[in-house]
């Protein structure tokens, strides 16, 4: 494998991820939950502004599995390359026009109407991004390097996550409160337009992966991408749905919902909670490739299964430390969520594509994982912020990550080890066992 197109394509492919949580690390920020709730909607209390814009959040996800049955199967029969390239000028545009649209004191109801709308065209294009981006770097990647490749677009999730709470972080506390919520929350915003256009050209560089050429080369396409995926790989699809359900509840309670926890929850000033935030995060950008290598040698299942025990086990534990009301509980409390969380991402940019075969990948895995990100990931923040305001307690957290660590631990068990099986025979049932991986059955 040519090393050098390996590389670009991992950061490709990384990109896409870096800027669709770049949108998230800025909408979700502290401060931004509060000034979108405020700017685009009537005036209303401070707890039930943060409430719309995570409403917002969750509307986006709507749009994901029209997504996901539109582009995946799509990139099936035209290849991962064209409809990438689609996604994320898609993505980083609906971003940027957040950054211009007028609000509810301007042109009244119009201003959350549009909002909503450029939000679900964001849900839409992202909904073809994942799949493909991950599809992308596990069939480019050598076979015993996977696990070391796929974990780049996670490391993209974490640090568009950072540059999109950070910049969120600089611009508050260098504009001032008032002209932050003045003109200032427009510039985070603005920024993703030419991050997009550096991810669009990186994108139009490089070559189809091998994989598909060759599927394509031997005549071997499905003729029906979306039917047979959901014909002949509804039970995988069902198996993906459960491991995801676990991943998009860590995932967006951590870097969606936290934020605003620490604030709005703990009563924790913006810059301290933010700092908390980005410092977790850096650590987990720390461990995240070696954990990725790891994987490659003993396997995916052991940390994909250490992730699950650990939220049904430690959850409660982490969100107890979080109420101690000091700095150094809370940090403490927020950094074993997060720790939990890097050990499945580190696996899931190369588990996942390999759970099908390649003439359906792209769309099965994105119709599976964009149905458990609907359901599960973005309805996360606006359920648990609604919870806790019913029941009165700040362990909700800590309870749905419990559930969804039992629901996950099954599929996770039964799905096959794919650690040192070729990317060409993966999801196929007939493939032979790895050789030489160490990998866990």
């Amino acid at each position: 494998m040519d090393q050098p197109a390996v590389r670009k394509a991992v950061l490709a492919s990384a990109m896409g991820n870096c800027i669709e949580w770049f949108d998230f690390g800025v909408f979700s920020a502290g401060v931004m939950t509060s000034v979108i709730g405020t700017v685009f909607f009537p005036s209303g209390e401070s707890g039930s502004a943060t409430l719309r814009s995570f409403a917002l959040i969750a509307a986006a996800f709507l749009a994901r599995p029209f997504g996901g049955m539109f582009f995946g199967p799509m990139g099936d029969r035209l290849g991962r390359k064209r409809v990438l390239a689609t996604t994320i000028i898609l993505m980083s545009g609906s971003t940027f026009a957040i950054g211009i649209l007028p609000g509810y004191h301007t042109i009244g109801l119009a201003a959350p109407l549009l909002l909503l709308a450029v939000r679900l065209v964001q849900g839409f294009s992202t909904g073809g991004e994942y799949g493909g981006a991950a599809t992308m770097i596990a069939e480019y990647a050598p076979t015993n390097r996977r696990g070391f490749f796929g974990s780049f677009l996670e490391l993209g999730t974490l640090t568009g996550y950072i540059m999109g709470a950070g910049l969120v972080l600089l611009t508050n506390v260098g504009l001032g409160e008032d002209r932050m919520h003045d003109w200032g929350w427009r510039l985070p915003f603005l920024l993703a337009l030419p991050l997009g256009l550096v991810g669009l050209y990186v994108r139009t560089r490089i070559e189809d992966t091998p994989a598909f050429q060759h599927m394509e080369e031997e005549g071997k396409k499905a003729r029906s991408p979306l039917r047979e995926t959901l014909e002949h790989n509804w039970r995988m699809i069902l198996m993906l749905i459960g491991i995801v359900f676990l991943l998009n509840v860590a995932d967006y309670t951590l870097l969606t919902f936290m934020p605003s926890y620490l604030t709005d929850n703990l009563e924790m000033g913006d810059v301290t909670s933010q700092l908390i935030t980005i410092g977790v995060e850096l650590a987990m950008i720390t461990a995240i490739v070696p954990l990725g290598a790891l994987s490659d040698r003993i396997g995916r299942k052991p940390l994909l299964v250490s992730a699950a025990v650990g939220y049904i086990v430690l959850a409660w534990p982490a969100f107890a430390l979080m109420q101690t009301d000091h700095p150094a509980g809370v940090a403490l409390g927020y950094a074993i969520i997060g720790g939990l969380l890097v050990l499945m991402l580190a696996v899931v940019g190369a588990t996942f594509p390999a759970m099908f075969p390649t003439k359906v990948r792209y769309g099965a895995f994105a119709i599976g994982y964009n149905v458990s990100t609907s359901l599960f990931g973005g309805t996360a923040a606006v359920l648990v912020g609604s919870l806790i305001k019913v029941t009165g307690t700040n362990y909700v957290p800590a309870y749905y990550l419990m559930l969804a660590g039992l629901v996950a631990l099954v599929p996770i068990i039964r799905i096959p080890e794919t650690a040192g099986v070729p990317i060409e025979r993966a999801g196929d049932e007939n493939a032979p066992e790895p050789v030489g991986s160490g990998a866990v059955r």
